[in-house]
């Protein structure tokens, strides 16, 4: 007899709930969780093959728990000051924010965000027995100073996530409103900056709020803008004494020493990795213009992917557009569907088979 989980002790907070689960299909163009469709350089990846080859040598010992040249170099990548002491890195963004809400959030205790937003932040949120409030943004999906003061005034929490910029929309968050929603808390703020490379160029990142703020955490990852998705690096910038307190929840030797070799490797090599981002922008560019040429909405994108609306049916439109080989994502948003910026040619591809969907699958 096969059981359910309705068969099990599950915790009662967990009954219920659905995982994530964005599809894995065999399709000619991905363009559904906002993968960097460029493969890794040559000279990036014969590097990183041979850090891993070394690593092999080595692997019948533990890795170095505290991945002391990896911290290095993510200090140099981040600039801004950043020294080793202030890096927490992790098996992707997903696990830095779970030892996150593990130190400073659990049972009694609440995170804030403001949908939508990154589907995974309640997710992990729930996961680690905290409660979950869903503040309001503000017209076009913006966050204003205002609104996360009064957010956070009126609730009052533990944890509070800011996307910037913000997925599934796009949208930037601006310093002074990570300023105010820093001075309204007393809590944990957490700033996921996993889309910062995509950024138009001179953007303030939240790095340089850091000094002087010890509640304040800054999340990013290598999974987009390096194209090392297959990897899992996340990593997290944050006082010296939040990193003692990853310290108190993380697994041992949570960070394999492949993973450690390959990330470090990469960093070595950042420039290369970085080259397509340009090309990825434009690819953005392309569908902010094109997209309204089809009688859709766009809203503006700090990212490597747009959320589109005026779509009548969007799962009929997604529907149609994967009978064309061609996946991109319904995020639950009426109207609305999301697609990644891919290249030149899958980003043509995609916008030549949604003209040909039928006019009907628009909003008049």
């Amino acid at each position: 007899m096969v059981a359910s989980l309705s068969d099990l002790p599950l915790r009662d907070d967990l009954r219920g709930l659905t995982p994530y689960g964005a599809p894995q299909l065999d399709v000619r163009v991905r363009l559904n969780v906002n993968e960097n469709a460029h493969p890794i350089p040559e000279v990036a990846a014969r590097s990183v093959v041979e850090a891993l080859a070394g690593a092999v040598l080595g692997a019948n010992r533990y890795p170095d728990r505290e991945f002391t040249e990896l911290r290095q170099a993510l200090a140099r990548y981040a600039g801004h000051g950043t020294v080793p002491e202030q890096i927490w890195a992790a098996n992707g963004s997903n696990e830095v924010l779970q030892h996150l809400l593990q130190a400073f959030g659990g049972p009694g205790r609440t995170a804030l965000g403001f949908d939508p937003t990154y589907s995974m932040h309640p997710i992990i949120t729930a996961s680690t027995g905290t409660t979950w409030v869903s503040g309001e943004r503000d017209a076009g999906y913006e966050l204003s100073p205002g609104t996360v003061t009064e957010w956070i005034e009126r609730t009052d929490p533990d944890v509070v996530f800011l996307c910037s910029p913000n997925n599934p929309t796009g949208t930037p968050v601006s310093n002074e409103t990570i300023e105010a929603a820093y001075a309204a808390t007393r809590g944990v703020l957490i700033v996921d900056e996993a889309y910062i490379e995509f950024a138009p160029e001179g953007t303030r990142t939240a790095l340089a709020l850091l000094p002087g703020r010890e509640r304040l955490v800054v999340s990013r990852t290598m999974s987009k803008a390096f194209a090392f998705a297959g990897v899992r690096l996340g990593y997290l910038l944050a006082d010296p004494a939040v990193i003692d307190a990853m310290r108190l929840v993380r697994l041992p030797y949570h960070l394999s020493a492949l993973t450690q070799a390959a990330a470090t490797a990469a960093l070595a090599h950042a420039d290369a990795l970085l080259a397509n981002v340009d090309d990825i922008r434009r690819q953005r560019d392309r569908l902010l213009t094109e997209l309204p040429e089809l009688g859709y909405t766009v809203w503006p994108s700090h990212t490597n992917f747009v959320l589109f609306g005026g779509v009548a049916d969007p799962r009929q439109t997604f529907q149609r557009l994967l009978e064309r080989s061609v996946l991109i994502r319904d995020v639950g948003i009426a109207h609305h569907l999301r697609v990644t910026a891919g290249t030149e040619a899958e980003t043509t591809e995609f916008l030549t088979a949604l003209a040909e969907t039928d006019t009907a699958t628009k909003v008049d």
